[in-house]
């Protein structure tokens, strides 16, 4: 089964994931298209929420010359969403509507607990698929996102579950770490939530807590970074770095950060570096 979500397909070859931030808006997605990005990270954390305005961004993001030249349904950029509500308000609606549309996974801000983990996890997965890890809470409308993936809904079923929870699974669930509780937590959190897809960190939001406002190379700063990394690599978790620049991604990829995230398209110089220094083509 050839993979539609090019962020797996990375992670499960063990090559770096190059990806980048973009409002969910359709100017956006259309700057993205010639990028050479791998990943793109719709945020609508701190951008508005407007369903409508994601969609027409999902649409966008797509060419319709390189989707006929391609011999794979997988698309060239492999979008993500990040959703509004921190995890402790263990909201769902949110995620149904972003995969609904189309979009590959989600990445769910400030997860601090267990529950709220789990919360994560099952909001993103159909019913009926609890028999192993969090039981899913997802409502069924599949049509959209069906054909935006371009599959009938019967093999959409089959492959919209979370990765690598379901091996075959083409959603991906991010966490984001950024408080010194949820580092505190992470061992407990990726031990009893099965179908993690990947952890962010939230080095600003972690900062800020730490007195410390986007220093992010100070030493408190970097010992809780590195607790992430050691905990996630002890359970075998990709970690994503959101800053990622062409004077640290060096040290971003000997700290061992798979998913690297560079500032938005109008300057990637992060991108061709991180390629050049992984051996990455």
């Amino acid at each position: 089964m050839t993979r539609l979500n090019g962020i797996i397909d990375g992670l499960e070859r063990g090559i770096p994931v190059f990806g980048t931030f973009a409002s969910p808006e359709p100017t956006a997605a259309i700057a993205l298209r010639d990028t050479g990005y791998d990943a793109v990270l719709f945020e609508a954390e701190h951008k508005p929420w407007d369903p409508p305005q994601l969609r027409d961004a999902l649409q966008y993001l797509l060419d319709r010359r390189e989707v006929h030249a391609a011999e794979e349904l997988a698309p060239a950029t492999t979008p993500l969403v990040r959703v509004p509500p921190n995890g402790a308000e263990l909201s769902q609606w949110h995620a149904k509507q972003a995969l609904d549309l189309g979009a590959y996974g989600v990445v769910w801000p400030h997860v601090d607990t267990v529950e709220e983990a789990r919360n994560a996890v099952a909001a993103c997965r159909y019913p009926g698929r609890g028999d192993h890890g969090p039981a899913g809470l997802r409502g069924d409308s599949p049509a959209w996102a069906a054909r935006y993936w371009g599959v009938p809904n019967a093999e959409y079923y089959r492959r919209a579950d979370v990765w690598p929870l379901a091996p075959d699974g083409e959603i991906l669930v991010g966490l984001m770490i950024e408080s010194v509780r949820a580092v505190r937590n992470l061992d407990a959190i990726l031990r009893d939530v099965a179908g993690i897809g990947f952890v962010m960190i939230g080095e600003g939001d972690l900062s800020q807590e730490l007195d410390l406002p986007r220093q992010y190379e100070h030493p408190a700063v970097m010992e809780h970074k590195r607790q992430i990394l050691d905990v996630c690599a002890g359970h075998g978790v990709a970690v994503a770095h959101p800053h990622v620049t062409a004077g640290n991604v060096d040290r971003v990829v000997d700290d061992g950060y798979r998913l690297l995230f560079t500032a938005p398209v109008v300057s990637h110089p992060g991108l061709d570096r991180g390629r050049k220094i992984t051996g990455r083509s």
